[in-house]
Parts: structure tokens; C-alpha cells; sequence
């Protein structure tokens, strides 16, 4: 069953690639660029209820390269925020998106700036609603003077808590069972908050890479070693996975090792084609920062991306 996801998975993300130029390319609007995954097929193999989600959040796009035109011809340029969540049945193919993005570079509209700007903004959260079968929220900015939200200094960097030189590093295809609880008794609540750097997955279809900073915040009563922590993480370096689906299969393995009472995982992609992408989890929305997932805020860059 899972081969055959897999399969099915590669047939319709690959819709777009490996395509140079003609097919797919067009800087005049076409919705139809748009391709949609299920996300049932990224779920399946870890349990994950289409019916019964163990989690609440969703996925941040932040798209660099969003530009059209006034029917004067102006240039109107800036940065995109989508977000949409994580119940939605079906999450946007990455290439689909940056290919129907660059379908506004040459479409004129409105006689102003701000008229295109809002006629961009409203035909791309109806179309990726329309394509997803789910809300989607979409700011497009054309200066930097909106807020901006980052994670707090409060999540700690696990190279401060572990000595990551002295680590032996020699699993590297996603091994949950390199988790392990510190041996200290401790019988109360006990929250952890780390972030770590080390994230290194592949493209579920293409095998290239991506890059991410991971954001673990939980609360419970085992306290992790933060070295296993570490290791787990860099166990993904050869994972073929979805952005979506590394954050989920983090999640749940975070839950089945330490039965935490609250988690809370982000994975805050490097930007590619000019495109990050940033899924969150929680047990609930208390854990969520509103400024992340809310499209009134742009999100401060990590510095990879």
C-alpha cells in the first residue's frame, strides 16, 4: 500500500518538472498551473487519521518572487504570505505554486499599485482555496514596513546543550529509536524548549535537498536527552519526505517517546525557487504563536532563509 502512495504521490508532483520551458510556463495567468497533493498520502504509513488529526496547525508559505502589472505596464513587486491549515485534505505542490505565482509577471490589472496588489491577493486566495477545498489566508506586501514576528530567544540551541562535537552521528534515515528519557526522576511538569539547525531532509520526489531550522516546544513529565534529540534530528538527512510530512512524523514520534501532556513542532524551511515553506503542529492552538500563522505579520527569516 505504501509503494503505491509513493507512486501515486510522484505521478501527480511531477506534473511540472524536469520541464525546461513550453508546458507549465506561461507569465500570463493560469490557475491551472496549480497541482494538489492529498495529504492522507503522507499520513497513512504513521497512523495519522484523516478523520481524527493527533494535532492543529498548518503550513506558512512565505513566496519571494510575486510580481504583475498595472494596465499602464507599472511593475508591481513584493513578498507573499500564505497560510492555510492543517486539516485542509490537500496541501499545494511547491513548483505548481512558484509556476502559477510567475503566471501574474506579465497580467495586467487595476490602475494602481495598491488595485493590483489587492486583485493579486484576492485571486490567489480564492484559487488556492478553490484547489485545496480549504480556506486560504494571503497578504501580498509591496514594502517591509509591516511588523514581523520571529521565534523567542527562549527556545534554546541545542548545540548549548550538548557537546555536538563529541556526538557520533552514524543514523541517518529517520530512526525514532535513537529518542531516548534522561534517567533523572522527576515527577513533575517539565517543559523543554530547543530549536536546532541540523534539520537536512530530501524532496519526497526529486531527492534535492532541503534545509531547516526545527522549533520543539513540550511540556511533561520525561525529560528528554538532548543528545538523542539530536541525533533524531540528523537521522532525516537522507529522508525523502515532504516539508509537511517531516513536521508531522517529528510530531508524532516526539509524542510516542516522551507522552508529553502539550507539543508544539515547527520546521522553518530555507527558501528554494523562490519559496519557504513552514509547517507547525500542536497538541493546540495555546502553543501557536497567532503572529506566525496570521498573514498580517511577515515572518522574520531564520539565517538560512
Amino acid at each position: 500500500m505504501e509503494n503505491n502512495l509513493q507512486a501515486d504521490v510522484i505521478r501527480i508532483a511531477s506534473k511540472h518538472l524536469g520541464k525546461v520551458g513550453g508546458e507549465g510556463y506561461s507569465d500570463l495567468y493560469d490557475p491551472s498551473l496549480l497541482v494538489a497533493i492529498p495529504r492522507y498520502f503522507n499520513r497513512e504509513s504513521y497512523g495519522i487519521k484523516e478523520e481524527q488529526l493527533p494535532f492543529v496547525g498548518g503550513d506558512v508559505w512565505n513566496a519571494y518572487e510575486v510580481s504583475a502589472l498595472t494596465e499602464k505596464g507599472l511593475p508591481v513587486s513584493g513578498m507573499m504570505k500564505i497560510y492555510y491549515s492543517a486539516d485542509s485534505p490537500l496541501h499545494v505542490e511547491s513548483k505548481s505554486i512558484k509556476l502559477y505565482l510567475n503566471s501574474f509577471n506579465m497580467t495586467k490589472a487595476g490602475q494602481t499599485a495598491e488595485e493590483c496588489r489587492e486583485y493579486v491577493q484576492e485571486t490567489v486566495a480564492r484559487d488556492l482555496s478553490e484547489a485545496l477545498n480549504s480556506k486560504v489566508n494571503v497578504k501580498f506586501y509591496l514594502n517591509d514596513l509591516t511588523p514581523e514576528f520571529e521565534f523567542g530567544g527562549d527556545f534554546i540551541d541545542l548545540e548549548r546543550l550538548v557537546n555536538l562535537d563529541e556526538v557520533e552521528f552514524d543514523t541517518f534515515h529517520s530512526d525514532s529509536s535513537q529518542l531516548k528519557v534522561n534517567p533523572s526522576e522527576l515527577e513533575f511538569n517539565v517543559e523543554t524548549k530547543i530549536k536546532s539547525n541540523l534539520l537536512r531532509s530530501n524532496c519526497r520526489v526529486t531527492n534535492q535537498p532541503d534545509w531547516g531550522d526545527v522549533y520543539i516546544h513540550m511540556n511533561g513529565t520525561l525529560v528528554p536527552d538532548y543528545e538523542s534529540i539530536a541525533k533524531y534530528i540528523v537521522s532525516h538527512r537522507q529522508v525523502s519526505h515532504f516539508h509537511e510530512e517531516i513536521c508531522e512524523m517529528i510530531y508524532i514520534h516526539l509524542m510516542e517517546a516522551y507522552d508529553p501532556t502539550e507539543l508544539m513542532v515547527a520546521c522553518l524551511y530555507t527558501r528554494r525557487g523562490g519559496l519557504d515553506i513552514n509547517p507547525i503542529r500542536a497538541t493546540s492552538h495555546d502553543l501557536i504563536p497567532g503572529m506566525f500563522t496570521s498573514v498580517n505579520y511577515r515572518n522574520k527569516k531564520t539565517l538560512r532563509q
